[in-house]
């Protein structure tokens, strides 16, 4: 049987469009998007949110490190996703080598979202 969660979905991203995209991906896998935009908003969003409680995370945030995000939300056990260039691998790489169990491109997640964020539910990523 597939665990269906009804944990709301931390998305980090300081840029509106893509903020806004993700926001709306989280929506439309039905469940409540918490939109942070900078470390200390995150950080409160960790604090108040249940352990493994999702993380999605724009990799190329301005107002944020986003390696150093994905870091310490992996390390208080929650899964991370991240999102961003499709060329840039050597920040992929970076992404998954600092906690992230998946990193999708912007246009995968632009067309697929909500079935991303599904799966990411499910705890089939």
């Amino acid at each position: 049987m597939t665990r269906v969660s009804t944990l709301a979905v931390i998305v980090l991203a300081d840029d509106l469009i893509w903020a806004s995209r993700l926001v709306e991906a989280v929506k439309n896998a039905g469940t409540v998007a918490v939109a942070v935009r900078t470390h200390a908003q995150l950080t409160r969003a960790l604090a108040g949110s249940v352990e493994e409680t999702p993380v999605l995370i724009d990799l190329n945030g301005r107002a944020y490190d986003a390696i150093a995000l994905v870091e310490l939300a992996a390390e208080e056990g929650h899964p991370v996703v991240a999102v961003g260039q499709h060329e840039d691998v050597d920040l992929r790489k970076r992404a998954l080598g600092a906690g992230a169990i998946r990193v999708f491109s912007y246009n995968k997640l632009f067309t697929d979202g909500p079935a991303v964020v599904t799966k990411l539910l499910q705890g089939e990523l």
